[in-house]
């Protein structure tokens, strides 16, 4: 497999995406026209906090009466078992690597995403494909190749990037779960040591988001914040968004 050459055609995924439409070529046998649900991606680094305020927000929006389907990261049931196999190994090939999780989110987008918008829900994504263009890119596979590759990926409605430091990341996932083998970076030989480890592929992967959060318009939300602070936040948005008729800055405190 190949990179494509700077002179080809770029009908991957750019900014320039209208929303609620495929970025590229799409998926030939599913138009999406006219659909009229809505997809919100929440984005961020691991230990953000990115499942927490999905559940809430879910919450929330169900009590205003509005049909919520979830969906994330590698929760594709024909490859969760797949990748779960391969990472449990410790020696998984950075387009393998790629290539997997394409593949998982190209299920969920056909038998998850597409028909529930198509019937007018609410689309949460825990990660979207801004997680496998960061990932992918901080261990160097080419960005356009990437881009090409998730050309059939369909352009969020909003999409909201928890943002948060190196520092405050580490002291959450020290008090938390710990560190792993992917989300540390150890694939990468930065060294041996799984701390020192975590923190220099944690401090590129966040330099990959936030290149990218222009040109996608992520609406960066502070994840240092208490979480009661941020669903706030995010209640007021998402309201603003889907009723923008009503004083959505009113939207009903998280606390």
């Amino acid at each position: 497999m190949t990179s494509p050459s700077s002179d080809e055609p770029n009908e991957g995924a750019t900014g320039n995406g209208a929303a609620g439409r495929y970025y590229g070529r799409g998926i030939p046998y599913l138009p999406i026209e006219g659909y009229p649900g809505k997809l919100i991606a929440i984005e961020g680094t691991d230990g953000v906090g990115r499942t927490t305020q999905i559940q809430l927000l879910r919450e929330w929006l169900e009590v205003r009466g509005y049909g919520v389907v979830e969906t994330g990261w590698t929760r594709s049931p024909l490859m969760q078992p797949t990748i779960e196999l391969a990472k449990s190994s410790n020696t998984l090939n950075k387009l393998t690597f790629v290539l997997l999780y394409a593949t998982d989110f190209a299920d969920r987008l056909e038998k998850e995403i597409i028909p529930a918008l198509k019937a007018g829900f609410v689309v949460l994504t825990d990660r979207y494909i801004f997680t496998a263009l960061a990932r992918a890119g901080v261990r160097g596979v080419d960005r356009l190749w990437l881009r090409n590759l998730y050309g059939f990926g369909i352009a969020p409605h909003l999409v909201f990037y928890l943002s948060i430091d190196v520092k405050s990341l580490i002291g959450r996932v020290l008090q938390s779960r710990g560190m792993d083998f992917w989300e540390s970076g150890m694939d990468l030989k930065h060294g041996d040591d799984i701390y020192d480890s975590f923190k220099t592929y944690q401090q590129k992967l966040l330099r990959e988001y936030a290149s990218m959060a222009d040109e996608f318009h992520f609406r960066v939300v502070d994840a240092r914040r208490p979480v009661d602070r941020i669903q706030d936040e995010l209640r007021r948005q998402v309201g603003a968004f889907l009723e923008p008729s009503e004083k959505s800055a009113e939207a009903t405190p998280a606390h």
